[in-house]
């Protein structure tokens, strides 16, 4: 058949996205990626450059993405199936361009871990992100907050004279437009990507990229790399180098004969085609591999433990099979970020596509033999030389108009091409995708003042550009606001609240009075941060008690302020206002998992561990727990020792007796780490 690309639906079991998070991303998230390197890695200069080259200070211009829950309804999605004769790949344009399935039509194999379900859950720098498929992460060090996001999609012309599947979009965290081209040749039993990153600034600009593709998990999958050594990363925050296979007594290539979850950076030599692939007991999976641009490769894996398999379940419906992430990216490591000088680009083509190896000599143990066997294997599906001619036949498309639009993106693009007259060939950013988060912002552009907005103001944009243009308006609610954003950004925290306090006094309201008590905690300020939080929390709540067209965004910012005001109090030792802070809050709210956390803190600070332990006995979930949060195991076990005190000191013996006497529930274990 020939090769085609058209629209479908795709029904699944999906939790609604929600609304996201009215207040501003100042904080950097949960830094799960944070190491600490020790002395002896040896790591090479070039990583070591690049580990702590421009790391993000928040995911400010964007916001948290965490208004989902867990209650899951058949929900229609929009698709685009590109197929031949061999394979079929279905892509989500509308959850960041994910490849949801790439199916082997001759062996009627599934190539790809498909999660039967749509689940969020708070993984990506921005919150919401969902499990299985390839995904193609931009920005920093994590999930892309494009993952639940639209892409502009298209056909245009594929280097064989077939078509091709384009999926574009503005990465707004470092400000780059980026495109990924996906196409099947006629006959191939690979899926072709094409991926360009530009620069079209005059600066230099830190680069991300990892593609991140899921594969089935059993019993005796093995994860092969032309490697005899990786970079581990345990959620310890330690870097090391290790031996492959076998590390610390067992073969950590089975993804199932490790405990905990853990990354495994592949060191492959200069030189050494770079590959990547999974294969089950008879030697059957997926291969993936590219031209030398996308440099590392790597193993994520859940682990055996109560914990992986406990996330493993959370991600998707119970008694489904679990899931690995074999992955590609620009550096070594995903802890790393690359210069990519103004006006210049990144580069390269991937292919993806079924493999078939002797099982005996590929879970032998000779680990020469098994990365020689999918060496072959691999070369002679698809040879090296063949891989690095697509590229070259690709490049010439890559700036070819599209043909027919599929779907469309955000309008940032489009706001910078009108900023700063932007020539994107095979990228178009038109003018029609402009929408009302990014009016305000053309008006700034056009007139010089940002207009103020009610009862909110709305979506961010920090970048220096927008800056001087800001700093250059006349002051106001949300000038000084979006002024003290960027400022905050750019690191100068001391302006930035300046401006915040402007715009309170201009009377801009509870954002201004977050950001403040946000600043306050940063400089080490507990008491003054629980200040301003015990104020920000006041004056939105008397916002949300005035009613009005915008009741509903009130609510959501007096909501989203006492979740994170309760913690300020109680690290400044005001149990009682966090207290009252909560009880003012709606039914409602206060059943959310969430919510009902803080209440057993408050409780345990209030001196009423027996209060706090019947919550957790109650049970509740908390559907946007943070990858690698601790706070549920850390409250459960400090409950515990509480009621073994009873009224006494909090001993190490005490200490012990709570791990032994009162071990976490497993509806509660999350832990990604050794206690």
């Amino acid at each position: 058949m020939a090769t085609s690309v058209r629209r479908t639906t795709l029904t699944l079991p999906a939790a609604p996205l929600g609304p996201d998070n009215p207040l501003p991303a100042l904080r950097g998230g949960h830094d799960l990626h944070r190491i600490d390197v020790p002395e002896d890695a040896g790591l090479p200069a070039d990583m070591a450059r690049q580990l702590g080259y421009q790391p993000l200070r928040s995911i400010l211009p964007t916001r948290m993405r965490d208004g989902y829950g867990r209650d899951r309804r058949s929900t229609d999605l929009d698709a685009l199936v590109l197929e031949n004769d061999r394979l079929r790949a279905t892509v989500l344009p509308g959850l960041g361009g994910r490849v949801h399935s790439l199916h082997h039509k001759p062996t009627g194999r599934e190539l790809l871990y498909r999660n039967p379900v749509l689940q969020p859950a708070a993984f990506a720098l921005n919150g919401a992100w969902f499990s299985g498929g390839i995904e193609w992460n931009i920005g920093a060090t994590g999930h892309t907050t494009l993952s639940c996001a639209p892409l502009h999609a298209a056909r245009v012309p594929a280097p064989d004279g077939g078509e091709m599947l384009r999926l574009w979009e503005w990465e707004r965290l470092r400000d780059l437009p980026f495109q990924v081209d996906l196409w099947l040749p006629d006959g191939s039993d690979f899926l072709y990507v094409g991926v360009r990153i530009r620069n079209p600034h005059h600066h230099t600009a830190p680069v991300y990229w990892w593609s991140n593709i899921a594969v089935p998990e059993a019993a005796g999958s093995r994860v092969l790399a032309p490697a005899e050594e990786a970079w581990h990363f345990g959620y310890e925050r330690t870097l090391r180098r290790v031996p492959v296979p076998e590390y610390d007594g067992a073969d950590r290539t089975y993804p199932l004969r490790s405990e905990f979850p853990a990354d495994y950076f592949y060191d492959l030599p200069d030189g050494a085609r770079r590959w990547i692939t999974s294969l089950d007991t008879e030697g059957h999976g997926l291969v993936q591999t590219s031209t030398d641009t996308l440099r590392g490769r790597k193993l994520f894996l859940w682990g055996a433990g109560r914990a992986g398999r406990r996330w493993q379940r959370w991600l998707t419906e119970p008694g489904t099979g679990g899931y690995a992430e074999i992955q590609a990216g620009l550096a070594r490591t995903q802890l790393e970020h690359l210069p990519l000088d103004g006006g210049a680009e990144f580069s390269w083509l991937e292919a993806y596509g079924p493999l078939a190896a002797d099982p005996a000599t590929v879970h032998g143990t000779d680990w020469a033999a098994a990365r020689g066997e999918v060496a072959d294997r691999l070369e002679a599906a698809l040879p090296r030389a063949d891989v690095d001619a697509a590229y070259a036949a690709w490049l010439p498309y890559a700036d070819r108009e599209p043909k027919e639009s599929l779907a469309t993106g955000s309008g940032w693009g489009a706001l910078e091409v009108a900023r700063a007259g932007l020539d994107l060939p095979g990228t178009p950013f038109d003018a029609a995708t402009l929408g009302p988060e990014q009016e305000p912002w053309l008006t700034l552009l056009r007139t010089g003042t940002l207009p103020a907005e009610d009862p909110l103001p709305g979506a961010a944009l920090t970048a220096p550009a927008w800056r001087d243009l800001l700093e250059c308006a006349p002051s106001g609610p949300a000038t000084d606001y979006h002024l003290g954003l960027a400022q905050w950004q750019a690191g100068d925290r001391a302006q930035a609240v300046r401006s915040w306090e402007r715009a309170l006094a201009h009377g801009a309201g509870a954002l201004p009075l977050y950001c403040l008590a946000v600043a306050e905690s940063a400089a080490g300020e507990p008491d003054r941060a629980a200040d301003r939080y015990a104020e920000a929390a006041a004056a939105a709540a008397r916002a949300a008690a005035a009613g009005g067209p915008h009741a509903r965004v009130r609510h959501a910012v007096r909501t989203a302020l006492a979740r994170e005001a309760v913690p300020a109090l109680l690290a400044a030792g005001r149990t009682e206002a966090a207290d009252a802070l909560l009880a003012g809050l709606p039914r409602a709210e206060l059943d959310r998992g969430c919510f009902r956390l803080l209440t057993a803190r408050v409780r345990l600070a209030q001196g009423r561990p027996a209060a706090a332990r019947e919550i957790f006995d109650a049970g509740f979930e908390i559907a946007d727990l943070r990858e690698g949060d601790e706070t549920l195991g850390d409250t459960w076990y400090a409950i515990a020792e509480r009621l073994l005190a009873d009224g006494g000191p909090v001993t190490d013996t005490i200490r012990t007796r709570a791990r032994t006497e009162h071990p976490l529930p497993e509806r509660y274990e999350y832990r990604m780490r050794p206690a």
